[in-house]
């Protein structure tokens, strides 16, 4: 399996031709355990979750040669040893464009397979007619009048106070970068949390020192999640991320020690 360090030898981030003809080859599965091991993630997680794909350039030939067109909700338990790097997601559904297909159910059924061998755990496919749009409910740290002059991560900038707080907060600045072509990743992120009250401010600036950082979006999350665990001595916590869309697909991981992953929906920026 792919580790982070042969990124740079691969064919992500480099001229590419489309492929529109069926081909599962193109998925790039990218192994975990690299960067999990860097930020203190061991063998068993602290945290269960999920990585969920909107899909909304999905479309394949049905058996009489007529395009059908699907959004799909792709997701990937974030226990399973792998994730699918973007670029390749993207090109390995392009390559459905001109494939025929007997039924939309082998459409899923293929999509499930080949998906769920790349990242080496079951991974599900639905296909919605529409995502409901909602936005994250909570305190919006976005009004804060605050000066900022870090923006590579520094989780030192995180402080909490002696208050035993539950609450959620949210911001929509969240910006982090590709780690193989550094295209900015923007995102909204949701943070429900019971422990020591962090403080706003600080949260704010942490968030936002990850401006210039290059890393993929699960790992991203993952990072503020442990980052908010040791800093912030949170007993439970929530972190949930809606990056917006990119070819036609949005990454929204969820990781959480106390509940579930929320419903599916769309927010006003994806």
């Amino acid at each position: 399996m792919t580790s982070m360090t042969q990124l740079s030898s691969s064919a992500l981030g480099k001229k590419t031709v489309y492929q529109d003809q069926y081909d599962p080859s193109l998925l790039f599965p990218i192994s975990r355990s690299e960067k999990r091991s860097e930020i203190g993630i061991g063998k068993k997680l602290p945290f269960q979750g999920e990585d969920i794909w909107f899909g909304y350039e999905l479309s394949w030939l049905n058996e009489k040669g007529k395009p059908v067109i699907a959004l799909a909700v792709f997701t990937f338990p974030c226990d399973s040893p792998n994730i699918i790097e973007s670029k390749s997601f993207k090109l390995y559904l392009n390559s459905f464009n001109q494939t025929r297909f007997n039924s939309t159910d082998d459409v899923q059924k293929t999509l499930e397979k080949d998906l769920s061998k790349g990242c080496g755990k079951p991974a599900t496919v639905i296909f919605v007619d529409r995502l409901p749009q909602s936005d994250f409910k909570g305190i919006s740290l976005d009004t804060l009048d605050i000066e900022i002059d870090h923006y590579q991560v520094d989780p030192a900038l995180l402080k909490a106070g002696e208050d035993y707080v539950q609450e959620s907060v949210y911001t929509n600045l969240f910006k982090s970068n590709c780690l193989v072509t550094g295209q900015p990743d923007w995102a909204s992120l949701f943070i429900h949390y019971q422990g020591p009250h962090i403080d706003h401010e600080c949260l704010l600036k942490y968030l936002v020192s990850y401006r210039q950082h290059l890393e993929f979006h699960e790992q991203c999350i993952e990072r503020i999640y442990m980052d908010l665990m040791r800093e912030c001595k949170c007993e439970k916590l929530t972190v949930f991320g809606k990056f917006t869309r990119r070819g036609g697909l949005d990454i929204n991981p969820f990781r959480s020690n106390f509940e579930k992953p929320l419903s599916h929906f769309q927010t006003p920026r994806q």
